[in-house]
Parts: C-alpha cells; structure tokens; sequence
C-alpha cells in the first residue's frame, strides 16, 4: 500500500514536482503562483498596506472627541477604566483637528499633507480587536486569527490571485532597521504553499544587494547559475522521491528559483534613483520617503501586495509623551503617504490600487498613569475601539464609517471587527470571503474564520 504522501511525490502531482519539472523563468500551470481570475469584476488589482506597529491613537488622528476638553482634568463618566493599566482623568488631544476637502472630513494636523487626499478616504472610525496586547492583535490583524498559527492577508491574496510578475515576489514586507514583534509571523503563509509567504526587504538600506540578501552571486554567472539551480533541482527531486513530498522543500525550491529570477527585475525596482528629480523630492529622501516609492515601483511591476512597516524599532506605542512621540512619528510618513497618493493618481493607478492604513489597536482617551498616580502623559492599549482608513481601490472617499462613543473609547455605531475588515478588502479585490477557502487538517479554512461582513457603504 502506498500512502497519500507517497502517491503524490512518485506521481509527481505534488508541489514540489510541478517546481522541479518546471521550465526556469515562468511559475508551472498549477504553480501557486500562476496568475488567475477572481470570484467576480474586481475594484482593485493590488494592495499597500500602511502598517503603523504599536497602535496608533485614534482620538489624536482621525477620530476628534472635542468631549475630551469639556472633561479635562476630571475622570471620565462611566466605565471608562478597563485597560491594562491604571488610567487618570480625561486626556485631551494636544493636536487640532481641522475639516479638508469638500467632504469636510475631520483629520488631525499631525496628518495635514494626507488631509489634501481627504475626499478619496473612508475613515472607519468604529474597529475593534480582540485583546488589548500588541502579538494578538498583530496576528489578528495580518492573519485573521490572534492565537493559531494562520496564513497572512498578502498570502490570502497570493493564494487567490497568483503572482503577475513571476520575476518579482508577489508579497513584500518592508520593514526599516529589522523585524517587528512576532518577526515573519506578519507575513506568514501557514498552512498555504510556503511560496506565498511575504519577502522581507529592509530599506533603511539603498544599495539592492543589502536591500535583499544574496541577490547577486559575486563568484557565478547567469549561466553558471542556471546549470547549479539545474543540478539543485535534479538532486532535490531525488531527496523527495526518497522521502515524501515536504511544503519546506518545496518553497525552498521555488525561492531558489525566484532568487535567480530577481536579479534583474529586483535590482531595477528598488533602485529609486531611476526615478525623476521631481518624484523623489515629492516622496522625501528619508528611509520612509524612499521605501514608498519603491513601494509603488513594486506595485507598477505586478506585485499584488506591499505591506510598509512604520515604528519596528520606535513603535507608535505612546505609554508617555505623546505629544512629541506622535507628532514626529507622523511627520515621517504624512509626507510620502500624501506623496503616493498624488502619484498613484498621477499615474491612473489610484482607481485600482487599495490602500491601507492603521495599527493593530487604538489608545485610551484617559491619560495612563505611572506608580505612584503621576500622569506619564501618554494612552495605554485600547481594543474596544479605534480607526483605520481606506483609500483608492473602489471606496467611496470623504466619508465616515461607523463611530466610536463621545469620549472615544468603544465602537458604538457599526462596530467593525478585524474579519469585517478583511472581508470588504477582499470584495474589493473580487473575492467572495466565505468562498475563498483552503482545505487543511479536515476543514475548510479561510481568512475571515467564520464570520465577516462587507462594510458596503464604503464601497463605490
């Protein structure tokens, strides 16, 4: 008798087969990888995901709660104090806020270059996570589930659309001076074939051999090298027909292949400097500045998803000064955001393209207090609400979607859970959620678990 597992490598129906007897250059018929239609028409054909590590305070960005003055000083009615730690008294935003466009959207002056964009958001003012800790609600937020080990949103999309590039990866996570918390859990592919997890680039670098690791060999040639990975391949092939088919072996392969691929296509799409005077002034000549626009140079070159951290080693996570905290953090990306923006809509890109933007929770509208009761003039973890927003990619802009209580610390109005999120994303994208699944271990799984409603009054 032979096993499924044995049947599938001596047949060559399993991944790693259709890998290894693949011609070099073009992902096989039913390679993950290969390019293919939605559930229905999509909105948008491509997604950047502004990923802002910590949580970022909500009432001092895009949710105003002018209730908090009227309370400054005194504690806040009602239960106002189920947090992680000891909070005080009503915490005012030390930011103004002001309305743009002609919607009128309210938006905080820390974020005054997005605000031009005003009229082409829809901010969702009525989120909510799970647990008031960053690792949970990073998983929840990248994978739909903040305890299983779960494949990521970028490999959802992967999964479900291919790759257009089969030069480029199609889901980049570019995070400045190293990983965040939970490291390459963010981008995962769990489950799914591991050719559809993220590729980790850090731009804090600008020379593409540090960007990317290994990009170029300094002792072989394109040649030389197609023989190696020709001779890799033949060896592999015997290391799994001895051994059974191995999802580890497999996306090790496909890696080796798409490594040789990259030598070009990458080293002409992270090279800014190709790139006008005009638009890297636009997009700032900062780490930020820069890995935006390479962002949208990734994106106009057929990757489906880019997912741009900010905060991995200084996180938006203001326990204390957060005044000073947040505005500077702010002021690194307010620029390259309203940049993108600009050019995506320059280029005829902004109408399919969906942006992202938002952490994995909010903060409290009470200030947290140190030991002893001293103000730290800051905001602790807040899951019961906050806000994203989104923009490009079939929303309808200018507008609000749910709302937070007056004091800005629960979703009242609409409460949007991460799923509901993640289920009007991929309605955008052309995908039914509760149809886009994966068989594993018995059961059909899929990103949004087993609920998820599409938020339809932002879509266009």
């Amino acid at each position: 008798m032979v096993s499924r597992r044995g049947f599938l490598a001596r047949t060559g129906l399993g991944l790693g087969g259709l890998l290894l007897g693949g011609g070099a250059g073009q992902a096989g018929e039913t390679s993950p990888l290969i390019a293919r239609a939605p559930h229905f028409a999509p909105k948008a054909k491509r997604v950047i995901h502004f990923f802002l590590n910590g949580g970022p305070s909500h009432v001092d960005t895009f949710d105003p709660k002018p209730q908090l003055n009227r309370y400054a000083g005194q504690l806040l009615p009602g239960d106002y104090r189920r947090t992680e730690r000891k909070t005080g008294v009503a915490f005012p935003s030390p930011f103004q806020f002001k309305k743009y466009g002609q919607s009128g959207l309210e938006i905080s002056e820390v974020f005054e270059k997005t605000a031009a964009h005003a009229d082409s958001m829809a901010v969702v003012r009525s989120m909510y996570a799970q647990v008031p800790n960053h690792e949970p609600s990073l998983m929840l937020m990248n994978c739909g589930d903040s305890v299983q080990a779960r494949p990521s949103f970028g490999s959802w999309l992967l999964y479900g659309l291919g790759a257009e590039n089969q030069n480029l990866p199609g889901f980049v996570a570019m995070c400045p001076g190293g990983m965040p918390i939970k490291d390459s859990e963010n981008w995962q592919a769990g489950f799914l074939p591991g050719a559809l997890q993220g590729t980790f680039v850090d731009p804090q670098y600008r020379e593409v051999d540090r960007l990317i690791e290994n990009i170029r060999s300094g002792h072989a040639s394109v040649s030389t090298q197609r023989r190696q990975l020709d001779l890799l391949r033949e060896m592999n092939g015997r290391h799994r027909d001895s051994r059974g088919a191995d999802p580890r072996l497999e996306a090790r392969l496909e890696s080796f292949e798409l490594a040789f691929r990259m030598q070009v296509d990458a080293t002409d799409a992270f090279d800014v400097s190709r790139e006008p005077a005009s638009i890297r002034e636009m997009y700032g000549d900062t780490v930020h500045g820069r890995q935006t626009l390479m962002a949208r140079r990734l994106l106009e070159r057929g990757v489906r998803f880019v997912q741009l951290w900010h905060g991995a080693g200084q996180p938006w996570d203001h326990h204390e000064s957060i005044e000073g905290g947040l505005r500077a953090q702010a002021g690194q990306i307010d620029g390259p955001i309203a940049a993108l923006m600009t050019d995506l809509k320059q280029r005829g890109m902004f109408e399919d393209t969906l942006i992202l933007w938002g952490g994995e929770f909010g903060r409290t509208p009470s200030v947290e207090l140190a030991e002893g009761g001293a103000s730290k003039l800051g905001r602790d973890h807040n899951h019961y609400g906050f806000s994203v927003w989104m923009a490009g990619g079939g929303i309808k802009g200018g507008q609000v979607y749910g709302a937070t209580d007056e004091f800005g610390f629960k979703a009242v109005e609409n409460p949007a859970s991460v799923h509901d999120l993640h289920a009007t994303m991929l309605h955008l994208l052309g995908f039914d959620h509760e149809q886009l699944t994966y068989r594993h271990a018995g059961r059909d799984f899929r990103l949004t678990d087993v609920s998820g409603e599409v938020m339809k009054s932002i879509v266009a």
